[in-house]
């Protein structure tokens, strides 16, 4: 199933398994996988490995690589990015004009788990508080796919490429019709 135009955002928490939901969404679309963790600067990766949550202010520079980013991906990009605030979906959507959301929700006990068990990431479980506390889950108006996090990541991508598929391919109330959402270039 190819799709061409806007990219897509897999969004949530740490732990929610964006990269792996993004990475199996992409391969499915034939679209192409893109990590934001790879666009923060040093000094974002630093502060998180302090254990540090980041600010608002440290995230906007950040934020703005992923729209360009978004934006220059061919034929288009599945994007793995927290987007935890409605202001930073918003900061994305000033670049970008409307695109495509799927919302990871996830169980906290269920993601502190999935932290604890991984190797090698430099956010450390202990931000997971953070990440919840800023969390705004998309609203009606963002019209985003909420997908749970519990089962196994090959039903995930199918969930979500299910709910995704009137979207994609038959626009609006199935009338046949795909929706165009015209880029904004950065």
């Amino acid at each position: 199933m190819a799709q061409h135009g806007p990219a897509i955002l897999v969004m949530g928490v740490s732990g929610a398994g964006k990269s792996t939901i993004a990475r199996g969404l992409a391969a499915r679309l034939g679209g192409v996988y893109v990590d934001a963790d790879d666009l923060h600067p040093e000094e974002n990766v630093a502060t998180m490995a302090r254990g540090e949550p980041l600010t608002d202010e440290l995230r906007w520079g950040w934020l703005d690589r992923v729209a360009e980013a978004m934006a220059r991906t061919e034929p288009f990009a599945v994007v793995a990015c927290s987007a935890l605030k409605r202001a930073y979906r918003d900061r994305l959507r000033a670049h970008l004009g409307d695109f495509p959301i799927v919302y990871l929700d996830g169980d906290y006990d269920l993601l502190r788990a999935r932290m604890a068990r991984r190797e090698g990431h430099y956010m450390p479980v202990s931000l997971l508080d953070s990440q919840f506390a800023a969390l705004e889950p998309p609203t009606g108006d963002e019209a985003a796919i909420t997908v749970s996090v519990a089962p196994p990541p090959e039903e995930i991508v199918e969930a979500a490429l299910t709910k995704l598929s009137s979207r994609l391919q038959g626009g609006p109330a199935g009338s046949g019709q795909a929706q165009h959402h015209p880029r904004r270039k950065p």
